[in-house]
């Protein structure tokens, strides 16, 4: 396990807790408003929340804390009541780590798309640890597998933990069913977003990506993090 006394979005790379990189990117963007839904360990991130609002002037951070830690979509529709009816919005996960340049790439792809979902996509040679992301040649998404056994992904796409929906999302992440683990997971939506025919789109990622989730990941974006 990565860690049992710190939560993995306040873990150290480069000087800063990983989340402060998301937010501080997300903010470069022009973005006003950040809502963080926290689980394990929150009143921490809550803390380091009051302190960087404390050191930045004028940034606006709301928190809420999830009533039960039940998987991505659970972690989504806890923050419903922060989204404005029929506004597009963007949300990731706050212990995945990628170059700061991604943030206005993206925030520019969303408000120049009209796709029902945009989400951004790491190149990588098996994808197991994330969604499983098969795009075609207009980078529309075919087809999104949570988590397929190492070795068997046939794409060598994943799901970078970056996205911007409309409000369509609520309507299918409100019909989440838990998964063999219990959880309501977001790719589920995702997927049945594509099977229903509406337009999901992907958007590549450049430089360094990590998803934060064991001893030798830390250890690497230490040494190799922009």
């Amino acid at each position: 396990m990565l860690t049992t006394s710190t939560p993995k979005p306040l873990l150290d790379v480069a000087g800063i807790p990983i989340i402060e990189h998301i937010v501080r990117a997300l903010y470069g963007t022009g973005i006003a408003e950040i809502a963080i839904v926290t689980g394990y360990l929150g009143e921490q991130i809550a803390e380091w929340a009051r302190g960087y609002v404390a050191r930045n002037p004028g940034a606006r951070i709301q928190m809420v804390s999830q009533r039960e830690l039940n998987g991505t979509g659970g972690a989504l529709l806890t923050a419903r009541d922060f989204v404005a009816d029929e506004s597009a919005f963007i949300f990731g996960w706050g212990d995945i780590l990628m170059s700061r340049e991604n943030y206005p790439r993206f925030v520019e792809a969303a408000c120049a798309s009209d796709a029902d979902l945009l989400l951004a996509v790491n190149h990588v040679n098996d994808p197991w640890r994330g969604g499983a992301v098969y795009v075609d040649a207009d980078w529309r998404v075919r087809r999104i597998v949570e988590k397929p056994p190492r070795g068997t992904s046939t794409t060598n796409w994943n799901d970078a933990g970056l996205f911007a929906a409309t409000e369509l999302i609520w309507k299918y992440v409100a019909t989440l069913r838990p998964s063999a683990r219990g959880e309501l997971e977001l790719p589920q939506s995702i997927a049945a977003m594509v099977d229903d025919g509406r337009d999901v789109r992907a958007i590549d990622v450049r430089g360094f990506w990590s998803d934060i989730g064991t001893p030798e990941d830390l250890a690497i974006a230490r040494r190799t993090f922009p």
